[in-house]
């Protein structure tokens, strides 16, 4: 069984994988989709969960740098409510303050141009977000690995 990871926003959501083992995130795919046309988003996600026998999902949460939860990080919180109900399958949020800030820096020292960076940089962070969180795990975790509800 695999992780699927986040980035979720309000045009496009970045998709990564992790490895069987779960050592290691690897980008899929930047799904586009319109507000009024969520479902397309959900079948799409809803694919991906069974072609790679995903078991548990996370989702990037964007935190304010003093720690609370803004207008973004609770549209991702409901996000998470409807996957959860939608997939029966944990959901976890994780932390994901500066991580589009960090694939931009990445993907600049990379050499990639401004155009194809606008196109990755989604899936990016949502490699760098399933990352941290195997990284996290596999060291102890902390309070914010617990399911969401």
């Amino acid at each position: 069984m695999r992780i699927m990871g986040l980035d979720y926003g309000t045009k496009t959501v970045g998709v990564a994988i992790s490895d069987a083992l779960g050592l290691t995130a690897q980008g899929i795919e930047t799904i586009h989709y319109a507000q009024h046309k969520r479902h397309e988003l959900f079948q799409r996600l809803a694919a991906l969960i069974e072609a790679y026998e995903v078991d548990r999902l996370v989702v990037g949460l964007p935190k304010n740098m003093n720690g609370t939860v803004g207008e973004r990080g609770e549209d991702c919180l409901a996000f998470a409510c409807q996957l959860r109900k939608r997939f029966d399958i944990p959901v976890v949020m994780s932390d994901e303050r500066l991580s589009t800030m960090e694939a931009e820096r990445r993907l600049i020292e990379a050499d990639v141009s401004r155009g194809k960076r606008k196109k990755v940089i989604d899936k990016m962070a949502a490699v760098l977000i399933l990352q941290n969180y195997l990284d996290r795990t596999r060291n102890g975790g902390t309070d914010h690995d617990k399911p969401y509800s």
